[in-house]
């Protein structure tokens, strides 16, 4: 793909979910990566009432397709980074799960999403998280710093998903982790559909194979990859270009991989959650 039509692709998601961050609660419209809307929305992901009740208000956008926290095995002092921050959601959660010892970073290329991050860490206090600016395929973090690569429903809407797996993969410490939710393809879309402007926005037209995203990841040096497709996800993503058939096509995922390398801590193996690596 030519670099200008990549970087077109990128100002539509950075100009779409800017527009999200910008607007009011109540009327946030249009598709996105799991329509936006709150509460309900990602109870329905995965999040726990708990989950919810602990971040900040605002930081919850319902722009997600999974939760990345349940099968990242986040423990305390873990350095963590999120891929296409948003608000912060996840990362408030993950700050939480690694404790005043551990560190979180978000990455996020639109400056009003990370106008909202900052203003929603400077609402809670939070010294452990930081918010920087960046394209996911281009990570604003130095080699081999971080324990675990999270991302809810992003990378699907990058050009260039390899340099995005292989970015993760050079931010990895040895034995690190990538724990990901997002959206995979099923079959082919319809014609119709994969020219849509606005599906991939809606995470519909970019998302790419269970195959192709396996060659990609072991390409970029990963082991242990494990992707495990949501039949369940039908319902919500049906919600995100209604009467398109979306849900036909695609479906959330829940990607794990590791870095290989390592040393075993006692009683954990060394490249992450138990039997990634069997």
């Amino acid at each position: 793909m030519p670099e200008t039509t990549k970087e077109a692709i990128r100002e539509q998601v950075r100009e779409h979910y800017g527009r999200i961050a910008q607007a009011p609660a109540a009327k946030r419209a249009g598709p996105s990566c799991c329509a936006p809307s709150t509460g309900d929305a990602s109870l329905a992901l995965g999040y726990s009432p708990g989950e919810l009740a602990a971040v900040p208000q605002g930081a919850d956008l319902g722009l997600g397709c999974g939760n990345p926290q349940a099968i990242a095995g986040l423990a305390a002092g873990e350095t963590v980074l999120d891929l296409g921050s948003g608000a912060g959601f996840d990362c408030f959660l993950a700050a939480r799960a690694v404790g005043p010892t551990g560190r979180v970073i978000g990455v996020d290329m639109t400056p009003a999403m990370l106008t909202k991050a900052r203003q929603n860490a400077a609402t809670v206090d939070a010294h452990n998280v930081e918010f920087r600016m960046g394209e996911i395929e281009h990570l604003p973090v130095a080699d081999g710093e971080i324990d675990v690569v999270m991302s809810n429903c992003v990378v699907n809407l990058s050009p260039d998903k390899p340099a995005v797996y292989r970015e993760a993969f050079r931010v990895l410490k040895p034995g690190g982790r990538i724990a990901i939710s997002d959206v995979v393809l099923l079959r082919p879309l319809p014609a119709h559909l994969a020219a849509e402007t606005l599906a991939l926005s809606a995470c519909i037209a970019g998302a790419a194979s269970v195959p192709e995203l396996e060659t990609t990841l072991r390409e970029a040096g990963f082991q242990g990859i494990e992707i495990a497709v949501s039949e369940q996800s039908r319902g919500f993503i049906s919600g995100w270009m209604p009467g398109s058939r979306a849900e036909d096509h695609v479906a959330s995922a829940s990607i794990r991989a590791v870095k290989p390398g390592g040393l075993p801590a006692e009683g954990k193996a060394a490249c992450g959650p138990p039997g990634c690596c069997d």
